[in-house]
């Protein structure tokens, strides 16, 4: 082996499968060659012997996302490169690339500080930040990576560098919104705000008993008279009948509104009381709790599965439309599907120096659907007619929330920003080795694999 790393594994190693493993379990990725690395020197190295031998590079930290590129090429894991550093006063952590969001929240929570997180504690901090990361506070801080200080991150020419907007404001901005398209992100330096506690949980109904339908205008109108201070999502879902799940949900079409407020408790209690108006709840967990237990206001499932989805940036949200998407997912639907609405807006809407794109977006449409062995295509014709519902309002696709194997690349940036891209990528990655489709000056130029979380 011309690499020098601790952790190589080939096909047909002892050991090649369970480094191979991920959160999804719904696709099949076989590199040629695995490097667990452990440090940045190691994943400068691996990048090199790719670029020599002419194989193509992916990235997996936790395994949500799928490394597409990595098909017969190399593959760098950094579940081992899992240091946190908190600085207080400066208000930031340095993160490496394998760490889970929930290492970060344990770490800065001492300090009465807390990170951009999304909802769920076990999926990569890196990766998720790189295609943009939308926080549980996002209405009122932004998206993650708008508070990124610095990226170490090593390039297809075999380079370790420190990128800052000061000292490479290009390839600072591309990386941030581009996912691992230019380059594999060894750790980067993010900013922490002064968040010890907040007023959130879950304010569920039972869709057999209360409609749906007005349960979704109720929550449309009642994101209109919303401060910044408050960030919310509505979810709606058939429950499986299983013995895992607790009686009260076993079966049944659950809607739920998500809030997340950094205000006190009893103006938390003020403001959620119209949707507390809308009817007897199924279940009611909105309290004031610490951050470092605001992973329980979504409670996302946090064991492998197979899955496939997609995220869909709307300018607004057509009530009409939206409850036809709760209806074609819902019991009439025949099979599971998750669907996750996230107000968006507020500080989610400034524009900053980086490629995160459609910031005027007022909604996400999020959905995500368990696979079983009928595979994606049931899943891709339910959500083609969800998208049809969308798409008189819809200004793009959300690529953090692209799940299962991204044979569709349109629609990830808008023209402008897409074109930037392209442009960087040719500059930094000439041949292609981080294999991105999502940069190229033509739509769909192929499968691709968007992050690599």
């Amino acid at each position: 082996m011309s690499i020098s790393a601790q952790h190589v594994f080939r096909p047909g190693d002892t050991g090649y499968a369970e480094e191979l493993a991920g959160f999804q379990t719904g696709f099949a990725v076989r590199p040629e060659l695995i490097v667990g690395a452990t440090d940045a020197e190691e994943v400068r190295a691996a990048v090199a012997h790719a670029a020599a031998h002419g194989l193509p590079v992916g990235v997996q930290a936790t395994g949500h996302g799928l490394p597409g590129a990595a098909e017969g090429g190399v593959l760098i894991t950094t579940r081992r490169m899992d240091e946190v550093r908190i600085d207080p006063e400066a208000r930031t952590a340095r993160v490496a690339a394998g760490v889970r969001w929930g290492q970060v929240v344990e770490a800065a929570a001492p300090y009465g500080l807390a990170p951009l997180d999304g909802s769920a504690p076990g999926v990569g901090a890196v990766s998720y930040t790189l295609g943009g990361g939308l926080g549980i506070l996002a209405r009122e801080f932004g998206w993650t990576a708008d508070h990124v200080r610095s990226l170490d991150v090593v390039t297809a020419d075999g380079t370790l560098r420190r990128v800052t907007a000061a000292g490479d404001p290009e390839l600072y901005g591309g990386l941030l919104g581009g996912g691992h398209g230019l380059g594999v992100v060894t750790a980067l330096e993010v900013g922490l705000v002064p968040v010890a506690r907040l007023y959130g949980g879950a304010l569920s109904f039972d869709g057999a008993e209360t409609d749906p339908a007005t349960v979704l205008r109720t929550y449309k109108e009642w994101t209109e008279t919303l401060p910044d201070t408050l960030t919310s999502s509505l979810a709606a879902l058939v429950h499986p009948d299983v013995p895992a799940l607790p009686p009260h949900l076993r079966g049944r079409y659950v809607i739920s509104v998500r809030v997340a407020f950094t205000g006190d408790a009893a103006e938390g209690e003020r403001l959620v009381a119209p949707l507390r108006a809308i009817g007897p709840a199924l279940s009611d967990s909105l309290r004031e709790m610490s951050y470092t237990e605001s992973h329980t206001i979504h409670s996302d499932p946090d064991f492998p599965h197979a899955y496939w989805g997609d995220g869909i940036l709307v300018s607004e949200l057509d009530p009409d439309a939206a409850a036809s998407v709760l209806d074609l997912t819902g019991p009439k639907a025949g099979r599971m599907a998750v669907v996750q609405i996230n107000h968006l807006g507020g500080a989610l809407a400034e524009e900053r120096p980086n490629s995160v794109p459609y910031r005027e977006a007022g909604f996400l449409v999020r959905a995500l659907y368990p696979l079983d062995e009928e595979g994606t295509g049931p899943v891709r014709e339910l959500h083609a007619r969800v998208e049809a519902a969308l798409a008189p309002r819809t200004l793009g696709r959300a690529l953090n929330f692209v799940f299962g194997d991204g044979e569709r690349t349109e629609g990830l940036y808008d023209a402008e920003t897409r074109k930037r891209l392209a442009g960087l990528k040719s500059q930094v990655d000439p041949a292609n080795l981080f294999r991105r489709p999502l940069f190229s000056a033509k739509e769909g130029a192929g499968p691709v694999s968007p992050s690599g979380r």
